[in-house]
């Protein structure tokens, strides 16, 4: 049987600010936006070319915003996608190299493949990294 994420739910406190931040900034694709009332309103964004998108909304999470953290992007260009968030306004950190005494800045030479990452959060807090993978076994 084959089993799929498709969906991660991430606390906001401001829907139409955290759209805006994944959408403009992030460059996410707006799946749909339902509201349903003053007390339910679930947006459904999938980052480009990805299988799992994330909700976030109105009465659709139990966690406070900003308690979720270690999602995970993955690239084939680590330089490249971080110059592009920098480049929409995302406060995100240096490309850092991950390894056997934790994480240190990367050089110019650094195989960035599967060890390299940058790190960034929303405007609630939620903790992203974004992932170097140039290929897969």
């Amino acid at each position: 049987m084959k089993w799929t994420l498709e969906v991660v739910v991430v606390p906001v406190t401001d829907v139409d600010r955290a759209k805006e931040f994944y959408t403009e900034r992030m460059g996410f694709a707006v799946d749909h936006d339902s509201d349903f009332g003053p007390q339910m309103r679930i947006v459904q964004l999938t980052p480009p070319g990805s299988g799992c998108s994330i909700v976030i909304g109105k009465g659709v999470a139990e966690m406070e915003p900003g308690s979720l953290k270690g999602l995970q992007l993955v690239v084939r260009d680590l330089r490249a996608a971080r110059a592009e968030l920098v480049g929409r306004g995302v406060e995100i950190g240096e490309v850092q190299v991950a390894g056997p005494g934790g994480f240190r800045p990367a050089e110019e030479g650094d195989d960035l493949n599967n060890q390299g990452f940058a790190f960034f959060a929303d405007p609630d807090g939620n903790s992203w990294a974004v992932q170097q993978i140039t290929a897969r076994d």
